[in-house]
């Protein structure tokens, strides 16, 4: 029997285009994991608000892991009856940590108490998000709906930060590096978040091997991708890419975004269903 297979992807540069956001140029693999039934599980810094749009595009109906890797998101029935689809709310959230009301009271407590240098989401509201972010405002609007992160613009030094760090970890929280913000959120992660929902298919198959495949390209991801059975780095538009030296089965596509991403699984996708 062939391996259950899971794909987990980063979006923003990985699925999606760094530019135009463009899933397009992976169309064709996409389509070859929906014919065989191998669940594509987006797993994103993004929030549930920002990832449903998504999967309405993709006629997506699995699991999905939100927020850096801080809640996943349950269709109702998948694991009974696999007939999830992009519904308004997921039927159930898993979360690994704190959640959002707790976040934002210990931020303003610490920043009351030791006078940290910061502002956040919470602060900017809607039209500070669209400056700040360059979303729209319906982006911005679903980027503000957060289950359990808070992004943060530190305005500080490396000191304060080191301090404010610390700070943070007595209250179980932590600090993840984004492309332009800090998220401040409970000690999860992409991988984390991986692990728990990978577990959940194994339970309801139990006799059925499981093969996960993580696909990144940023700092954020490295704990999905060195977590994975297979890992994909994808070459950033700008920059250079991740290196997983330890890794024994990593793929490194020429193509950055959702080109590279194609051919990477188009690649694994041949190599497994060569195997009898």
């Amino acid at each position: 029997m062939q391996p259950q297979l899971l794909v987990f992807t980063d979006l923003d540069g990985t699925l999606l285009d760094h530019d135009s956001y463009a899933w397009q140029p992976a169309e064709g693999v996409l389509q070859r994991l929906a014919d065989l039934d191998i669940p594509l599980i987006l797993n994103s810094s993004k929030t549930a608000r920002e990832i449903l749009d998504l999967r309405r595009a993709l006629a997506n109906r699995h699991p999905y892991i939100v927020e850096n890797g801080g809640a996943v998101c349950l269709p109702d029935g998948y694991f009974t009856s696999r007939t999830g689809m992009a519904e308004p709310e997921p039927a159930a959230v898993q979360y690994f940590g704190r959640r959002y009301p707790g976040i934002l009271q210990i931020l303003r407590t610490l920043r009351r108490e030791k006078k940290y240098p910061f502002e956040g989401f919470a602060d900017f509201g809607i039209e500070g998000i669209m400056r700040t972010t360059g979303l729209d405002r319906r982006g911005a609007e679903r980027a503000s709906e957060r289950l359990c992160t808070e992004p943060i613009l530190w305005q500080g030094s490396g000191p304060e930060l080191d301090s404010f760090r610390r700070d943070l970890a007595e209250t179980g929280l932590q600090l993840v590096k984004g492309g332009r913000f800090m998220h401040v959120m409970g000690n999860s992660d992409k991988g984390w978040a991986m692990l728990w929902l990978s577990d959940c298919y194994r339970q309801a198959a139990p006799d059925r091997e499981l093969l996960t495949v993580a696909l990144g390209d940023g700092p954020n991801d490295l704990p999905m991708l060195k977590a994975a059975d297979i890992a994909v780095v994808i070459r950033p538009k700008h920059g250079s890419h991740l290196q997983l030296d330890e890794h024994r089965d990593v793929y490194y596509p020429a193509a950055p975004g959702p080109a590279g991403w194609q051919a990477a699984v188009e690649q694994i996708l041949d190599r497994l269903t060569s195997i009898d």
